[in-house]
C-alpha cells in the first residue's frame, strides 16, 4: 500500500513537470542536482587599493624577521625585564590563580557598561581613594584604544560645534600616539595640533603649546596625556599644569585626558595621578580614557575604562544611557578576564600592596636604564648633550636622532625602532646596553641631535 502510494505520487509529480514543458531527463537532473550560482560581481574588490601597514606592529615584524643575533627591539611599547623577557606582575599572577581557583566563576557576558565594581575600583585608581565617584559616569572600555574611541565618539556627538566649524576641533599634541589621530578622525573630530615638543631644545614647546591653546575656538576638546606623554616622556610640571587648566577654562573648551601610564611612569600611582585629579577639582568636567596595559602588564586583556565627569546624578544617568548606546552596536559588551584581575588585585589590600611594590619596580628598572644609557653614551666617547634623555620620564626616551639615524641604526646595526627616534627603554638591558649605546654614537657622531 505504502509502495503504490510512493509510485503515484512519483507520476503525478512527472505529469506535472511534463505538463509545465519538461522532460523526464531535464526533471531528474533538476530534482537531483543543485542549480549552479550565478558568479556574483566582485570587481569592486578589485579596486581597494592596499592599504600602508601599521608602523610600529610593521617594525616588530621586521625583528622577527631578523636573523642577526645581535637585534635589539626598542619599537614596542612593552615592558620587559631585566634578561629581556616579558613579565607578568607577581600580583597579576596570583589573582589569576585565584580566579582559576574560584569554582564559582563563569564565562557569562558582561553588562554593555562592563563589571560594575571593576569601574567602581578603576575610577578610585584613577580619581583618588577619597573621590566621589557618584557623579562620574564610567564603562569598561577595550583598553585605551577602546575608551578613546567611545569616548571620541560620545564628545564628536554630543559638543556643540563651534561658531565657524563645520566640525568640533579636537586639538591633539605634536607628537602624540600614533593611533589618536586616526581613532579621533574616524569618530568625526576636525584633528588639529598643537605645540607640545621643541626639538631645537629636546624639552616641553611650554610657550608653543600656550600659544596653541589660547588660539582654540572656543568649545574646542583639547587632548592631554595625563603623565609620560608618549613618545616623549616631556611632562609639564604641576606649576605648568595649572595654568595650562586655566586657559582651557577661560573659554569653556573640554578636556580629554588619555591615562595609559598611571603608576608606570614614576612608580607611584597616586603622584602619577595629580594633573588628572587637579582638573577635576578645578571643576572641569573631565573625560578621561584609563588603560590597565601598562601598569598592569594586561597589554593582551585589553583592559580599560572611559569615564565622564557629571555635575549631577541626571547629567550621569543621561551620559551612562548613550556610552551604551554607543557601545552596543560597536563590540556589545567587554571581555572579563582582564577585568576581573585587576577587580581582585584592588579588593585584596595584600594583593593590592604588593601590585604597588610591582609597579614601583618597573618604573625603578626603567629610570635605571635612562641613566645607563646616558653614561654609557659618554663612556663609548658621545659628546652630546643627553641630559634630555634622564629628564624625561615613563617607557620612552625621545632621543633626538633624525630618521636617517634611525634607519641607519636598524640597517647596520638591527637595532629596530620607530622612524622618529623614540627608543624604548624597557627594550634595554645589562646584555645590550653598551651596544645600543656603541650604535648611537656611531650614527649620531658629529651630527646633531636637535633641529
Amino acid at each position: 500500500m505504502f509502495k503504490s502510494s510512493y509510485i503515484n505520487l512519483a507520476l503525478a509529480l512527472l505529469f506535472a513537470a511534463t505538463s509545465a514543458g519538461y522532460t523526464a531527463s531535464a526533471f531528474a537532473m533538476e530534482t537531483s542536482a543543485p542549480a549552479k550560482k550565478a558568479k556574483l560581481d566582485s570587481s569592486y574588490l578589485s579596486t581597494i587599493p592596499e592599504g600602508p601597514p601599521d608602523a610600529i606592529l610593521g617594525i616588530a615584524e621586521a625583528f622577527k624577521a631578523c636573523t642577526d643575533e645581535n637585534k635589539v627591539n626598542v619599537c614596542v611599547g612593552a615592558y620587559r625585564d631585566s634578561t629581556g623577557k616579558p613579565w607578568i606582575l607577581p600580583s597579576v599572577r596570583k589573582a589569576e590563580e585565584r580566579l582559576l581557583a574560584d569554582a564559582s566563576s563563569n564565562k557569562e557576558y558582561a553588562p554593555i557598561a562592563g563589571d560594575a565594581k571593576y569601574v567602581e575600583l578603576a575610577l578610585g585608581f584613577a580619581y583618588g581613594s577619597d573621590a566621589d565617584l557618584s557623579n562620574i559616569a564610567g564603562v569598561q572600555s577595550l583598553s585605551g584604544t577602546g575608551a578613546c574611541r567611545i569616548g571620541g565618539h560620545f564628545l564628536a556627538k554630543f559638543v556643540p560645534t563651534p561658531e565657524g566649524c563645520d566640525k568640533v576641533p579636537i586639538y591633539i599634541p605634536t607628537p602624540t600616539w600614533g593611533n589618536h589621530i586616526a581613532i579621533f578622525r574616524e569618530a568625526g573630530f576636525d584633528v588639529r595640533r598643537y605645540r607640545y615638543y621643541n626639538p631645537g631644545t629636546n624639552r616641553l614647546d611650554y610657550d608653543g603649546l600656550i600659544a596653541d591653546l589660547k588660539d582654540a575656538p572656543e568649545g574646542s576638546v583639547i587632548l592631554l596625556h595625563a603623565c609620560a606623554h608618549n613618545p616623549t616622556g616631556c611632562d609639564p610640571t604641576m606649576d605648568q599644569w595649572k595654568d595650562i587648566s586655566n586657559l582651557i577654562k577661560s573659554k569653556s573648551r573640554h578636556v580629554f585626558f588619555d591615562s595609559a601610564y598611571q603608576g608606570f611612569a614614576s612608580g607611584d600611582a597616586e603622584a602619577d595621578a595629580s594633573a588628572l585629579r587637579y582638573f577635576v577639582n578645578e571643576g572641569h568636567n573631565v573625560v578621561l580614557a584609563q588603560s590597565f596595559a601598562k601598569n598592569f602588564g594586561l597589554y593582551g586583556e585589553r583592559t580599560g575604562t572611559l569615564s565622564v565627569v557629571c555635575n549631577d546624578a541626571a547629567e550621569k544617568s543621561a551620559v551612562m544611557s548613550q556610552l551604551k548606546l554607543i557601545i552596543r552596536p560597536m563590540y556589545s559588551s567587554p571581555p572579563i578576564h582582564g577585568s576581573s584581575i585587576v577587580r581582585t588585585v584592588l579588593t585584596d589590600d595584600g594583593l593590592t600592596s604588593e601590585y604597588y611594590e610591582n609597579c614601583k619596580e618597573m618604573a625603578t628598572r626603567i629610570r635605571a636604564m635612562r641613566e645607563k644609557l646616558v653614561e654609557t653614551l659618554k663612556g663609548v666617547g658621545s659628546t652630546h648633550d643627553w641630559s634630555h634623555v634622564t629628564e624625561q620620564i615613563g617607557m620612552f626616551a625621545f632621543t633626538g636622532m633624525s630618521s636617517d639615524m634611525c634607519d641607519e641604526l636598524t640597517s647596520k646595526y638591527s637595532i629596530f625602532l620607530t622612524r622618529d627616534g623614540r627608543i624604548s627603554l624597557a627594550g634595554l638591558n645589562d646584555g645590550n646596553i653598551e651596544y645600543v649605546a656603541k650604535a648611537i654614537h656611531s650614527v649620531t657622531d658629529g651630527k646633531s641631535i636637535t633641529s
